[in-house]
């Protein structure tokens, strides 16, 4: 499969769950608390598809297919793209625009000031995921992306506070991405002490 197929396939797939709440807001069909539906479904994809972008180096490194390094910018936008309408989420719909009441809440709740930090993290990642900025930043710009990585952990700690009494599925990405994190280790280790 050409890289250029892959990434249409891979955009119309990032796509199917934005127009499935859009479609389900139309036809009212997102349950009894659409703002809590809403809210979990742009987490979770966002969750996804940054451990999906985290799985790209490991999937290359395992089996030799160097062409999948080049879909992992548009998984890590897609990433930031669900992340910035579970935000949005939160400040239009939920909290109606209330600076204030948001910035009581970030303070007085664990998971959503660790969900913003993992927001913010995001922010230098899309802003300087073009071509001419990677060039511009040269080596530094590996150094910044490594913040991909406190996103996720951020991510699924937020998740998993957030669920107060079933912790399976928070419990299920942390698993996934101690694995991934994990293997970056070994990794890392074994280039270090040969």
């Amino acid at each position: 499969m050409s890289t250029k197929v892959l990434k249409i396939l891979i955009f119309i797939a990032g796509l199917v769950p934005v127009c499935t709440l859009i479609v389900g807001a139309f036809v009212d069909n997102l349950g009894a608390n659409p703002i809590e539906f809403i809210t979990h479904e742009t987490g979770t994809f966002a969750l996804a598809f940054l451990v999906i972008t985290l799985s790209v180096t490991p999937i290359r490194r395992l089996t030799g297919w160097n062409e999948v390094i080049r879909v992992r910018r548009m998984l890590g936008l897609f990433a930031f793209f669900y992340a910035s309408l579970h935000l949005l989420t939160w400040i239009v719909l939920d909290q109606f625009f209330d600076v204030p009441a948001m910035i009581a809440d970030v303070a007085k709740r664990p998971y959503i000031t660790v969900g913003m930090t993992g927001f913010l993290c995001m922010v230098p990642l899309a802003l300087t995921s073009s071509t001419a900025m990677i060039r511009r930043l040269g080596r530094r710009w590996q150094t910044l992306h490594r913040l991909t990585y406190v996103a996720a952990v951020a991510g699924v700690i937020h998740f998993w506070w957030l669920v107060k009494a079933d912790v399976t599925e928070p419990q299920r990405w942390a698993a996934i991405l101690t694995a991934l994190l994990g293997i970056r280790a070994w990794w890392t280790m074994r280039r270090a002490y040969g």
